[in-house]
């Protein structure tokens, strides 16, 4: 096998449809268009969503829900995690800044600390929220936090 005998496998190329090339080609005539009609005219475009007078499917779909727009999304890191994070990054202090570096959130993410576990390590925490329990386990493990 060498590089200039390589040719696709049999029926994976098509030879492209040649539109309005003459009666011999097949496609003469109307070019495929049928006859007459705002399709068979140059220029056409068809409106996105629009089903040629039938009611279109995006206003026949009942709405469902209700979507809170001044919802507030945190990344949650739980206590149990941090001390695997702060050993495994080598962080110096939490906040959002150094976790964006790391690549563990985005840039626009707000950090919150939830309770769940168990701190060990004393390092300053400066994040966007954290719980009730949370201030007081880190403080009890004493680090500092600050809420941003």
């Amino acid at each position: 096998m060498e590089l200039h005998n390589l040719k696709p496998a049999a029926g994976a190329t098509h030879k492209t449809k040649r539109i309005g090339r003459g009666e011999g080609s097949g496609h003469g005539g109307t070019s495929t268009k049928g006859n007459k009609g705002q399709q068979a005219r140059t220029g056409y475009q068809s409106k996105r969503g629009h089903e040629g007078g039938q009611m279109p499917i995006q206003r026949r779909m009942p709405k469902r829900g209700f979507i809170n727009h001044f919802r507030v999304d945190y990344k949650v890191f739980n206590l149990g995690q941090l001390d695997f994070l702060i050993e495994k990054y080598e962080l110096k202090e939490f906040t959002p800044d150094e976790l964006y570096i790391n690549g563990l959130i985005n840039r626009t993410d707000l950090v919150k600390i939830l309770a769940n576990g168990e701190l060990k390590a004393k390092i300053a925490f400066k994040v966007n929220a954290a719980s009730a329990k949370a201030k007081d386990a880190i403080t009890a493990a004493g680090s500092t936090i600050e809420i941003l």
